[in-house]
């Protein structure tokens, strides 16, 4: 089934239509911000102006606003065309990929979480299926908190360069999610909504979240 995958999760706006196991076509641009004025265009750029028979999304956890532009834009999309879209997390995206470039037992992903700390899951290799499955749950923690959970294993995100400043020796790769890299990813589709990894900053009164 060709597949269109939005990423905007981090400070990359990626995309990739693929099928079969195969990548068809695909755009990857480092943007830092301004995801919302380059998604629909990369987009419309792909074969058939990404037209697909489903929409797989990047769901976080990771910036904010990047996780709400690509959850409105798949849904749009996804409204317009008649077909389904779900999502995936940002964390098992890096670590399937991880997990196809090294031969590893266990990683860690460690994304930037805000205020200072990092987002964290540990995650080993799926044994018959492809991607990678949680060991831990997802937690945002400071950094020396995700140093000391960390251990031997290697870590890859786009936060590891605050592990880095703690211990220059850790085995670690900063690294972007890729939307080519979700053809590594098992079949566990989730809804497209935020994974925020922790709670926002601001509240409307009576501490409802906006």
């Amino acid at each position: 089934m060709r597949t269109l995958v939005i990423d905007t999760a981090t400070a990359a706006c990626s995309v990739a239509l693929i099928d079969s196991g195969r990548v068809l076509a695909r755009a990857h641009d480092i943007v830092g911000r301004g995801h919302a004025e380059r998604l629909i265009p990369m987009i419309a750029e792909l074969p058939d102006g990404g037209r697909a028979a489903r929409i797989l999304v990047d769901v976080g956890p990771g910036s904010f606003t990047g996780v709400r532009v690509g959850i409105a834009a798949a849904r749009g999309l996804a409204l317009g065309w008649g077909v389904a879209a779900t999502g995936y997390s940002s964390v098992t995206l890096i670590a399937a990929a991880g997990f196809a470039r090294r031969d590893l037992s266990e990683l860690a992903v460690v994304l930037e979480g805000g205020h200072g700390e990092v987002f964290m899951q540990l995650f080993a290799p799926n044994a018959d299926t492809p991607g990678a499955r949680a060991i831990t749950p997802l937690a945002s923690r400071q950094p020396a908190a995700a140093l000391a959970l960390l251990g031997p294993r290697p870590a890859v995100g786009n936060g590891v360069h605050r592990l880095l400043a703690l211990d220059p020796a850790i085995d670690a790769e900063e690294v972007l999610p890729d939307a080519a890299d979700a053809i590594l990813l098992a079949d566990e589709p989730l809804p497209p909504t935020p994974i925020y990894g922790r709670a926002p900053d601001a509240k409307l009164p009576g501490g409802v979240v906006p």
